[in-house]
């Protein structure tokens, strides 16, 4: 009963668009092709809870490339992949020919021969993942029309300068199902505030994400940030825009109790200002290496000004009720435990430890969906003859 109703919702909603096609930015999808992500993702665990294989590939690769480090995101892609019948192959570049000048356009097709899918990870420097990407897209689009490559993999973004979108979907399903369904979200107040941390300067991919996203379902999103940590300004365009065609509100304050008073939600974690991210892309560019260092270094300092940015038990209290649901990506840097003082106290994580892991649990479903919609024509006639042939995952 309860997957005849997902595949009910599935048949009502547009996601044409998503077929044999890339992920890149969540507002560059519309509202049907986000719903129908999230409805397969749903799908894909409840048949997998119930020992049902989904296994549509016979054969073939997902091709992962990731250019910083990751836990969870990796083998969410690893998991994804092999949920659906695919094996995966690390594209490391220091250990392929990249390392001798090979072109990108080069290395795209030629990693590509029997591959599906490819997911990529660049998220250190402004201006230059989300364009990567978009370049590895066109010449497997190019190398599959000029009849060089027999499939045109799709690619999948696993976090760029711009948006972390299986992050964020993922921190959506959960929302999703803490709040019992999209209907309960309009009105509803997350806080995405900046958090103090003794590590380098993080992505502000994230942050980005989530204004970028939140904004799309009628939520009141907060953003806060102490001075000089904005984010980029297309970015809180984007969010500026969708939450007044959504009824919703966006905004930015620059005091972390602001933002936490009255949250359902909160979601503090650390980001780098994005003016300090565009003069380390310009150093990296001129391959100043040291003076990057040196930067990081200074961004640190200019941390440990605003160390009382911390998700503490006392502004929790200052949420609805005193319970709001606390989110991170994850690894949070936690007072006591990871850090001598960190984003947020080790007695508040530890009372979220299980929401946060099951948080994280619903990025393999998210990246698989992404793969399913993008590679399966006809997704609600797969899903039924998946139950149909009702093939077991583990024979016990």
């Amino acid at each position: 009963m309860e997957i005849n109703k997902m595949l009910e919702k599935l048949k009502n909603l547009k996601y044409e668009n998503l077929y044999q096609n890339d992920f890149f930015l969540t507002w560059d999808r519309t509202m049907d092709e986000l719903q129908s992500i999230f409805t397969v993702a749903d799908c894909l665990r409840h048949l997998r809870e119930n020992n049902i294989s989904v296994k549509i590939f016979d054969s073939g690769l997902g091709i992962s490339l990731f250019r910083d480090n990751s836990t969870r995101t990796r083998f969410s892609f690893a998991s994804a992949c092999n949920l659906l019948g695919l094996e995966v192959q690390d594209l490391d570049e220091k250990k392929s020919q990249v390392a001798h000048g090979e072109t990108v356009k080069e290395t795209a097709n030629m990693i590509s021969f029997m591959a599906d899918v490819i997911g990529i990870r660049d998220d250190m420097y402004i201006g230059k993942g989300h364009t990567y990407q978009k370049n590895v897209a066109e010449y497997v689009k190019e190398g599959y029309e000029d009849g060089v490559l027999e499939q045109r993999p799709t690619v999948v973004n696993l976090q760029c300068d711009i948006d972390h979108p299986t992050q964020t979907m993922a921190d959506m399903l959960h929302i999703i199902h803490e709040f019992g369904g999209v209907e309960n979200l309009k009105g509803k107040k997350i806080a995405m505030t900046w958090a103090y941390s003794p590590s380098y300067g993080k992505p502000l991919s994230v942050p980005q994400g989530i204004i970028g996203l939140m904004t799309r379902f009628g939520m009141d999103v907060t953003l806060a940030h102490p001075k000089g940590y904005e984010v980029m300004g297309e970015v809180v365009e984007v969010a500026k825009k969708q939450s007044q065609e959504t009824g919703g509100t966006f905004t930015i304050t620059n005091d972390m109790d602001e933002a936490f008073k009255g949250a359902d939600i909160v979601y503090p974690k650390s980001w780098a200002p994005f003016a300090a991210m565009e003069k380390r892309t310009n150093l990296y560019g001129e391959g100043k290496f040291d003076e990057i260092d040196k930067l990081e270094q200074e961004l640190l300092e200019e941390n440990k000004k605003h160390i009382d940015w911390a998700c503490t038990e006392e502004k929790m209290k200052l949420t609805k009720n005193g319970r709001a649901l606390y989110m991170h990506c994850l690894p949070a840097d936690i007072t006591g435990v990871s850090c001598e003082t960190g984003e947020v106290d080790a007695s508040v994580f530890d009372r979220y430890r299980i929401p946060l892991y099951k948080e994280a649990s619903y990025k393999p479903y998210i990246i698989a969906a992404m793969i399913f919609l993008q590679k399966v024509k006809d997704p609600v006639k797969m899903l039924d003859d998946l139950m149909s042939r009702n093939q077991l995952r583990l024979r016990k």
